[in-house]
């Protein structure tokens, strides 16, 4: 099928290059970034792509009426918000961006680790209020640390590859084996208990992620060790991660997602409450939180655009 005959239906919006590179390589671009998603399905039979970060969820529903649908690309790094199993039993080809932003979340993990080991957010917030406390202040090094990965994929390649400069041991632990590199050990995840000093978390959210990081999953670390989660906040429960805050199990954690989270990204509970877990989290000197954007710089919102029009170009033979 040529380009010309092709129409992509754009449901967010995103870098402009996206759009108008797509348009010289002759797709028949559309956009709609407010309608209902009722709106939407009684149109998608028109449609032959789309284009979506996490507007809402492509469910059975959509997918049925989608008749010509021949790609969904999301702009990102994860499928969750897709009903991926149906979609392909339909032949609709699926397409993320995980190399768009895997620099820019490995950036912001590294970030996060060495501002709780350097209690940089405490120290700033006393400064500016006037409080001068080094003793209190005083910081870890990384150096000598057995940092952890789980989910050695793009994100958590990018990480290891980060941690390189420092004299540190990286292990890693996968579903899928043979996937541990120059960067990286892989082990099994009871190794990788026995031994982190620090884990970091580089998973997708699915039925075997999700309430991952639970009391039992914490009880089996050997050391007391620190949290970053810049994957998915479903992976991680938030009440048992508290109580691991408060007895020491975990020293501290940097969290740029949270399991409250709604999946557009745009808010952050579903209802008004703010749980009793997250009034901890908000106080305590040793956690540090960030609104997702792990994924989300300058350069990777060009980078992910440009991942997803590469491969839809490629799809169909468009040099």
């Amino acid at each position: 099928m040529k380009p010309s005959t092709l129409k992509i239906l754009h449901l967010d919006s995103n870098h402009p290059l996206l759009f108008a590179q797509l348009e010289q390589a002759g797709f028949e671009n559309h956009q709609d970034f407010v309608s209902s998603k009722e709106t939407v399905e009684a149109k998608i039979h028109e449609y032959r792509g789309i284009v979506i970060r996490s507007r809402f969820k492509i469910d059975r529903v959509f997918l049925d009426k989608a008749v010509n649908l021949q790609f969904i690309a999301r702009v990102g790094a994860g499928l969750e918000s897709i009903d991926t199993d149906y979609a392909s039993a339909k032949n609709i080809a699926l397409i993320a961006a995980p190399e768009g932003n895997r620099n820019a979340v490995a950036e912001h993990a590294l970030g996060m680790l060495l501002s709780l080991f350097n209690k940089l957010n405490k120290a700033d917030r006393e400064i500016r209020s006037g409080h001068w406390n080094r003793e209190a202040n005083r910081g870890h090094e990384l150096d000598g640390k057995t940092v952890g990965i789980i989910g050695y994929g793009n994100m958590g390649k990018a990480f290891a590859r980060k941690l390189r400069g420092f004299a540190v041991t990286v292990l890693c632990y996968d579903i899928l084996e043979n996937v541990g590199d120059a960067n990286a050990k892989q082990v099994s995840l009871a190794e990788l208990q026995q031994q982190a000093d620090v884990l970091s978390l580089h998973i997708p959210w699915t039925p075997e992620t999700d309430k991952m990081v639970n009391q039992n999953f914490i009880d089996a670390f050997a050391k007391p060790f620190w949290l970053i989660n810049t994957s998915r906040g479903k992976n991680v429960v938030t009440a048992d991660l508290a109580n691991a805050l408060q007895s020491g199990k975990v020293l501290g954690a940097g969290l740029d997602v949270l399991e409250y989270e709604k999946s557009s990204f745009e808010h952050l509970f579903e209802e008004h409450d703010i749980p009793e877990a997250f009034r901890y989290l908000l106080k305590a000197d040793n956690v540090l939180l960030s609104p997702h954007i792990a994924g989300w710089t300058f350069e990777s919102h060009a980078m992910l655009a440009q991942v997803i029009v590469d491969k839809i170009k490629s799809m169909y033979l468009v040099d």
